[in-house]
């Protein structure tokens, strides 16, 4: 197994299932004795990044704080996962080519779906013009060309978009095999 850290980067729409993939899998990974740590972008944007707006310059800084410090924490030993919405294909491939052991990860769900999905009203608000550049609806989302791992989130359960990516994670020898239980007799 690679003894170094590593940046999961999760990427899609506003309930995609960005965050709830990254619970689990942090869950998962916290079992076999990794050190994790996940930067949640609506988290980050109420410290780290309190003081920006919405505007692309502001989102691109957004996700560049966010990099930075998950590149801080991965050279450390640290899968850092980050579940964030990164609207931009050309940051998020900044990220990769200025970043060590990047693996993105596209958290593909329809926008009609994410709408149904979302408890906070934010879709409907931003329809209503409440909510002005909401990714999606009034602003621009970048799809990835060749993202490392795809979860289909409106196609798969939650718990088969986990295993995926640990899947993947294992493939990659970034994290230990489940440990298996030994039983006497």
């Amino acid at each position: 197994m690679k003894k170094q850290g590593l940046i999961l980067w999760l990427t899609g729409l506003s309930g995609a299932g960005k965050t709830t993939i990254a619970q689990g899998v942090e869950y998962a990974l916290k079992k076999r004795s990794c050190l994790v740590e996940v930067l949640d972008g609506d988290i980050i944007r109420t410290k780290l990044s309190k003081d920006l707006g919405f505007s692309k310059e502001d989102r691109e800084t957004n996700i560049r704080r966010i990099g930075f410090v998950a590149n801080l924490l991965s050279r450390n030993g640290v899968v850092v996962i980050v579940a964030a919405i990164s609207p931009y294909r050309a940051v998020r491939n900044e990220l990769r080519r200025t970043t060590e052991n990047f693996i993105e990860v596209y958290v593909n769900a329809p926008l009609n779906v994410c709408e149904v999905r979302d408890v906070k009203g934010l879709y409907a608000m931003a329809r209503a013009g409440e909510i002005k550049s909401f990714t999606g609806i009034d602003d621009l989302y970048e799809e990835p060309l060749n993202p490392d791992i795809i979860c289909y989130t409106s196609q798969e359960s939650i718990q088969e978009s986990i295993a995926r990516v640990i899947a993947e994670l294992e493939r990659l020898d970034y994290v230990p095999l489940e440990p298996q239980l030994e039983y006497s007799i």
